[in-house]
């Protein structure tokens, strides 16, 4: 199966004539090259250039008020961080990446935030963890379930999920495919655009639930930032 993620003049809020054109183009001239996985140098590219142009908004984030340390799973160039530090400028932040993206976002590191290949290390270098989060990243990994306990092993105060895909019955896979310019926050020009495809997991709710080792699920719910998927905060037993 593939996904498409380019509708036309879709009825969202805030669409604008910009959205319009450009999905209009997307639809007449669709692009040939295609990007294979997270691994890939333009990707992370883009990721970066995008994060590190990212302007904030200055708005609070009720999640991180009174944390002092996070394990951000899937963080990507930091942009989480970013947002945490406008009301927490203390939080420490160890962001888990591919070892693509660690080694591109290293130049953003400082004594308060750092990137890790590995959950361990990241642990480790924080050495209590209030806050394991992550958002948009466990159905991309190839062992999901193994990933989930070993971020439970961490032993933090809380654990929240975004934008986790579950399905109703058994895991299943799909290629997901998205444009160059749509990943990473915010806008950055592209002169070529490209197709990025990647493989996802739709992951049953209950096995997602039971490999929380030690924990209980304390919210659960649709998640508004994307259709289909769910949001979920765990505390330990």
């Amino acid at each position: 199966m593939v996904i498409r993620l380019d509708g036309l003049l879709e009825s969202v809020p805030g669409f604008t004539l910009m959205n319009i054109v450009q999905r209009i183009r997307r639809r007449l001239f669709q692009p040939r090259e295609v990007i294979e996985g997270y691994e890939n140098p333009e990707l992370v590219e883009t990721i970066f250039l995008k994060t590190m142009n990212y302007e904030t908004n200055n708005e609070l984030w009720p999640l991180v008020d009174g944390v002092r340390t996070v394990v951000d799973f899937g963080g990507g160039a930091g942009l989480h961080y970013k947002l945490a530090r406008q009301q927490s400028p203390d939080i420490r932040w160890a962001v888990v990446e591919t070892p693509a993206m660690v080694r591109r976002a290293k130049e953003l590191a400082s004594d308060r935030l750092k990137f890790f290949e590995r959950i361990d290390e990241a642990a480790e270098w924080l050495r209590n963890v209030d806050l394991v989060h992550s958002n948009g990243a466990i159905q991309y990994v190839p062992d999901a379930f193994g990933t989930i306990q070993a971020l439970c092993a961490v032993r933090a105060a809380k654990l929240v999920w975004h934008r986790v895909p579950i399905s109703d019955g058994e895991a299943r896979r799909e290629i997901q495919t998205s444009y160059l310019s749509d990943n990473g926050p915010g806008r950055l020009s592209s002169p070529a655009e490209k197709l990025v495809r990647y493989e996802r997991t739709w992951i049953p709710e209950q096995a997602f639930i039971e490999a929380h080792r030690g924990y209980q699920i304390e919210e659960r719910g649709p998640d508004p930032g994307e259709r289909g998927t769910r949001q979920f905060t765990f505390v330990p037993n």
